[in-house]
């Protein structure tokens, strides 16, 4: 069947789309093709979550901070065999060898929480703010009381995080409990070889509270970035991830 140069065109155009969003390896053959792993893209606007988050703080933290993750994430795993997912690798650093340890803890956390980031956040419009429903606000009020508890334990977390880090609520394994938990620099609660057990567990929901993410905005208000966020969490998402 011949095809025509707007069909060729239309094709090249979406197989360039689609490597742009896929995530972990693309392969072909047995082969990875190209970059290991891919920038996410934003999925709104740069200025959709304002005034909560500013659109100039966005196109930094995302174009620059987060590429440079992805960039160096990717020079670290060409020393590596095989296609082991992202989640593997933060999930046992400890066999990675010693050379790229390093890097794979700080850009490969780097990579993933933000990739989790950006899309536990939704302006107004399309879900964001409110509060949670249905079996996730159900595990809230069983493990923190209420959802006002909740907040309060996970701002105090984010808020208490000396230098650069993460605050995050997580699901232990084997118990379904939810915890409210925090990280120094880019590391997560995946990291089972590198943090203690009373860290671990499955990410539902991440907030950045490195100076990047807010600093432009808010300067040394910490605490108003951290009020301000709860207007922006796409809390459909996080029931998606726990179920």
């Amino acid at each position: 069947m011949n095809m025509t140069r707007r069909d060729a065109l239309k094709k090249t155009a979406l197989l360039g789309a689609t490597a742009a969003i896929a995530p972990g390896w693309l392969r072909a053959g047995g082969e990875a093709v190209g970059e290991a792993f891919t920038l996410m893209p934003l999925p709104y606007a740069e200025n959709a979550l304002e005034p909560a988050i500013d659109a100039r703080t966005m196109q930094i933290h995302h174009d620059k901070h987060h590429a440079g993750y992805v960039r160096k994430l990717n020079a670290a795993v060409k020393e590596l065999s095989g296609s082991p997912s992202l989640e593997s690798l933060l999930a046992n650093l400890d066999q990675q060898p010693e050379a790229i340890r390093t890097s794979l803890r700080n850009n490969g956390g780097g990579t993933y929480n933000h990739n989790l980031f950006w899309q536990s956040m939704a302006p107004a419009s399309e879900g964001g703010g409110g509060m949670p429903t249905g079996k996730l606000a159900a595990a809230i009020s069983r493990d923190f009381g209420s959802f006002e508890a909740f907040q309060t334990a996970f701002a105090q977390a984010a808020g208490s995080v000396f230098g650069s880090g993460w605050a995050w609520l997580i699901v232990r394994e084997g118990s379904g409990k939810l915890a409210v938990v925090s990280t120094a620099n880019q590391d997560n609660p995946l990291m089972k070889s590198e943090l203690a057990a009373s860290e671990l567990g499955r990410p539902l929901l991440g907030l950045d509270v490195w100076e990047h993410a807010y600093y432009l905005h808010y300067q040394n208000r910490r605490s108003d970035y951290i009020s301000n966020w709860w207007k922006v969490v796409n809390w459909p998402a996080v029931s998606a991830r726990m179920a």
